[in-house]
């Protein structure tokens, strides 16, 4: 109980008291015991370039102690190095690795982009999940990649050049223009959109949390659902969405994908996500009393642990 006290007394006080609002006490307790642990480094294997095999070969001979993810065999957990010793491998260097949170890997795994199809990742910088959803490709098809960022968007660019990403179109814009210029263009959308980041905080890192406020949430929910909209229009009948935030709260969760889904009636529903993954816990059904739509329970979270980021990841199907 003392590092709960601890996350209580040094987290933004509304947070906190919001956190107890939305979710039955052991679980906002299990949210703040989360957020006081260090999350160790991990990565994925870029496999455009290598094999998991291959790179096991290079940690082994580096000293590297790592562990392999059960729902995901290109990733690693790393069990006795920091990130900026893993930015001095070659693997690294080369673009063979991509350092990237475990909870950043879910969406596209959700997405699940098939090669040869086209794909619209309309929030992309700095492009971890962009050049994730290309290897899952195998790099055939086409992912056009956006950011309303130029220096955001040089980034992407810069990664996905290291990545060897060459199905990747980068486009620095404005995603909500970009999509509006391709209406049912894309077999596959992922709006990973920018949020308020509650489920990044950590207690003892206080530039994790200084910079959120109320108003940092209502700016991200009236983007995201701009997103979010101009992704439906975007998507092919019978297409696939994938809406995730790294934030808690459900306003910028569930209640986006409730409004979605009423504004979007008869054209969306959210489906079932099948990724086996033990980390995964329920959507909330009500907020506050109010009843969402029958399918937003198919959504899921990810809470804050030793392993995992907080996420929240829902996938929908155009339907008509």
């Amino acid at each position: 109980m003392s590092s709960i006290r601890t996350a209580r007394s040094r987290l933004p006080g509304e947070f906190v008291a919001e956190l107890y609002r939305a979710f039955p006490v052991h679980v906002a307790e299990r949210i703040l015991m989360g957020m006081t642990k260090r999350r160790p480094v991990t990565l994925r294997v870029n496999t455009i370039k290598a094999s998991p095999r291959e790179i096991m070969e290079e940690l082994r001979s580096e000293g590297i102690k790592y562990r392999r993810v059960q729902w995901y065999p290109d990733a690693f957990v790393i069990t006795n190095r920091r990130e900026r010793d893993l930015e001095q491998l070659r693997s690294y260097q080369e673009g063979r690795v991509y350092l990237q949170s475990l909870s950043s890997m879910v969406p596209p795994l959700v997405l699940a982009p098939q090669a040869g199809e086209s794909v619209l990742d309309i929030a992309a910088a700095p492009g971890s999940k962009a050049t994730q959803m290309a290897a899952l490709m195998e790099n055939r098809g086409r992912i056009v990649a956006v950011d309303v960022d130029r220096l955001r968007a040089q980034r992407l660019a810069f990664n996905v050049e290291r990545q060897g990403a060459s199905i990747v179109e980068v486009v620095a814009g404005d995603g909500v223009a970009v999509a509006a210029s391709s209406p049912e263009a894309f077999d596959r959308v992922l709006v990973d959109a920018p949020c308020s980041g509650e489920g990044l905080f950590l207690v003892d890192d206080p530039a994790t949390y200084r910079p959120w406020s109320q108003k940092l949430r209502s700016r991200s929910t009236a983007s995201q659902r701009r997103l979010l909209d101009a992704g439906v229009k975007a998507l092919k009948p019978g297409g696939f969405l994938v809406y995730s935030t790294c934030t808690l709260n459900p306003e910028e969760n569930e209640l986006a994908v409730d409004h979605l889904l009423k504004r979007h009636g008869g054209l969306l529903e959210a489906v079932p996500i099948e990724l086996d993954m033990p980390e995964w816990s329920p959507a909330l059904e009500q907020v506050e009393g109010r009843i969402l739509g029958p399918s937003v329970k198919h959504a899921r979270r990810i809470l804050p642990s030793e392993i995992m980021e907080g996420f929240f990841v829902a996938l929908l199907k155009r339907t008509g």
